[in-house]
């Protein structure tokens, strides 16, 4: 059996092992949502979620957890998901996409991943945020021509 650290991260779950798995990845998940909530930087990301974090925080867990190669959590308990689609009606742009990458960078640096996984994740992380940023900028386009 090879160590997570051996393994190229994205295949299979090396990712979702140099994560920590899904305890790693919900502690992951919780110290995001504590930081957007309590950071003033982070306000608007942390307000565009809805009232009940609680939910959002074991959204973004069960996501990730699929996402970085481990059991697919989120579709078991909530079905298939299009990260673009469910983000649409909120006002994303690149300041509310840098936002929220910043605020899970700094989450991430504190993780005790290793240091190559953490740039990965990061690397990684940018995809989904910026299909958000434009599924949301194409909508608004489209409504303006109309």
């Amino acid at each position: 059996m090879q160590h997570a650290e051996s393994r190229k991260y994205g295949i299979g779950d090396a990712s979702y092992q140099a994560a920590g798995g899904e305890t790693g990845i919900r502690k992951l998940v919780d110290e995001f949502f504590d930081r957007m909530g309590s950071d003033a930087r982070f306000r608007q990301i942390y307000d565009m979620h809805p009232a009940d974090k609680d939910l959002s925080r074991d959204k973004l867990a069960r996501f990730l957890c699929g996402w970085l190669g481990g059991p697919k959590l989120y579709s078991e308990k909530y079905g298939g998901i299009s990260i673009p689609r469910a983000h649409e009606h909120l006002a994303v742009a690149s300041a509310e996409r840098d936002q929220w990458l910043s605020c899970m960078g700094e989450t991430v640096a504190n993780q005790p991943f290793a240091d190559d996984f953490k740039i990965y994740l990061m690397q990684q992380l940018f995809v989904p945020a910026e299909a958000v940023r434009r599924r949301v900028e194409l909508l608004r386009q489209s409504r303006d021509a109309t």
